[in-house]
């Protein structure tokens, strides 16, 4: 068995220089593995929660993410130090995320180690795009942050759709040397390859709060964003709900990521938004004054049970299982044609939701309670969320009609509504990822190939 050593460089170098073909196969692997995870009563993948240690001398914490599936298993060590940690106690010398990807054959035989620095932001990155890759309009694009994953959620995002972007807003709290490398990273990419992307007239902003009006700024900016990334561990909500739970913030349709913060503590969303996403709305006899987006009346996940015990934007909400789907879910979903959207996509009736034919009837207090805290039945199987309905053979034609309807209708509010997606990570991600970056790493003489190992 030969064993595979990639460091750092070796994988942003190879991530870097992926063509559109290449980086869909990347999108694709994940997106079957997410779907299987999500969708698959036998379970072909295995996902325990993190957990996690703290160094007594260094204050690192450490956080250990196994896995395992059809691929082999898996496990990622990442150490760190928490700004709470270095906003403290000054004398703690800030640690960025650093570790290692562990990745073994199904009869357990080691098969590589990867550092996880690039791998990390980049599989964040890549499940975003499921989404991303679904909506009809991406022409300007706000990131909260400066780090490793606002650059690669935007790298991935001019990869995908630079034929389209005109504007992308960074927004941090403060201008850093991480701030301006950001923009730098962006200036420095190959002439050739902003051309073949398409991006090469798309301009660049940077916003702090030191910023003269900062607040105005920050509003203009996010109104007039198709997509939102939120890349920050921050404690507080990274902007004022009201913008986009406004009547005027909720006339176009937006994908709103949220992948910085993944402690019960953390918050980059603000409550308000979650809350406007997950509302019950009235029935079909119902009619709104105000036009605006379709909203799913969902908050999409990675992961049902890692949301509801890591996400804090989640738990503060008091958002059940019954609220969330996993993206999982949704790569499977078939497309519909771009064209049939408008420049300003808005609901055609009402706010109603696109589930309202499919919701069951509320539950009591106690079931609200259960489900909110496990998502898992007592026969072991995923939480069966309210997107996902398995098919049977002795449907009849009517109910196969109004089962098309119904996914043409999730399929609608994929491109063109209102879609909030948090993720917290999940190991599979580095085990379906990490193994594809071996592969290609491999093909391409990258790396440190250790036969016999």
């Amino acid at each position: 068995m030969t064993f595979t050593v990639l460091s750092d460089d070796q994988i942003r170098d190879t991530l870097e220089n992926l063509s559109h073909d290449e980086l869909d196969e990347f999108r694709n692997v994940l997106a079957t593995a997410l779907h299987e995870f999500s969708t698959n009563p036998k379970e072909s993948y295995q996902q325990p929660l993190r957990i996690s240690t703290h160094h007594p001398t260094s204050r690192a914490m450490s956080l250990y993410m196994p896995s395992c599936g059809p691929e082999g298993m898996g496990c990622k060590i990442v150490s760190l130090t928490t700004s709470d940690v270095t906003d403290a106690d000054p004398s703690v010398k800030p640690i960025p995320p650093t570790g290692v990807v562990n990745l073994f054959t199904p009869t357990g035989q080691p098969l590589g180690l990867l550092n996880a620095s690039t791998l990390t932001a980049f599989r964040t990155a890549l499940a975003s795009t499921c989404l991303l890759s679904r909506r009809a309009h991406v022409r300007t694009i706000t990131v909260f942050g400066a780090g490793s994953q606002a650059y690669w959620h935007v790298r991935l995002a001019l990869m995908l759709r630079g034929s389209t972007i005109r504007k992308v807003h960074v927004v941090n709290r403060r201008f850093s040397d991480a701030a301006g490398a950001i923009l730098r990273s962006f200036s420095l990419v190959d002439p050739e390859i902003k051309k073949r992307e398409g991006w090469e007239g798309a301009e660049f902003s940077m916003l702090t709060p030191a910023f003269h009006d900062y607040e105005r700024l920050l509003t203009e900016n996010l109104l007039a964003s198709d997509v939102i990334y939120c890349c920050t561990p921050s404690r507080e909500p990274v902007f004022d709900g009201s913008i986009l739970t406004s009547h005027d913030g909720r006339r176009r349709g937006r994908l709103v990521v949220a992948v910085g913060s993944f402690k019960p503590d953390m918050h980059e969303l603000p409550e308000e938004l979650l809350l406007q996403a997950t509302k019950p709305h009235h029935g079909k006899g119902h009619r709104h004054f105000h036009r605006h987006a379709d909203e799913g009346g969902v908050v999409v996940v990675d992961t049902l049970e890692g949301a509801l015990t890591e996400s804090g934007e989640i738990i503060s909400a008091k958002i059940g299982a019954n609220q969330l789907v996993e993206l999982g879910e949704l790569v499977m979903l078939d497309r519909l044609p771009a064209e049939e959207s408008e420049d300003n996509p808005l609901s055609q009736t009402s706010t109603d939701t696109l589930l309202d034919s499919e919701k069951p009837s509320e539950p009591s207090a106690a079931e609200s309670s259960s489900t909110a805290t496990s998502p898992t039945t007592n026969s072991g199987s995923r939480f069966p969320s309210l997107f996902h309905k398995r098919s049977s053979s002795s449907a009849s034609d009517s109910d196969k009609k109004t089962k098309k309807e119904t996914e043409d209708g999730r399929s609608r509010w994929l491109r063109d509504g209102t879609v909030v997606y948090k993720s917290v990570g999940l190991g599979l991600m580095d085990l379906v990822v990490g193994n594809h970056i071996v592969k290609v790493a491999r093909a391409k003489n990258i790396g440190t190939q250790i036969p016999g190992f």
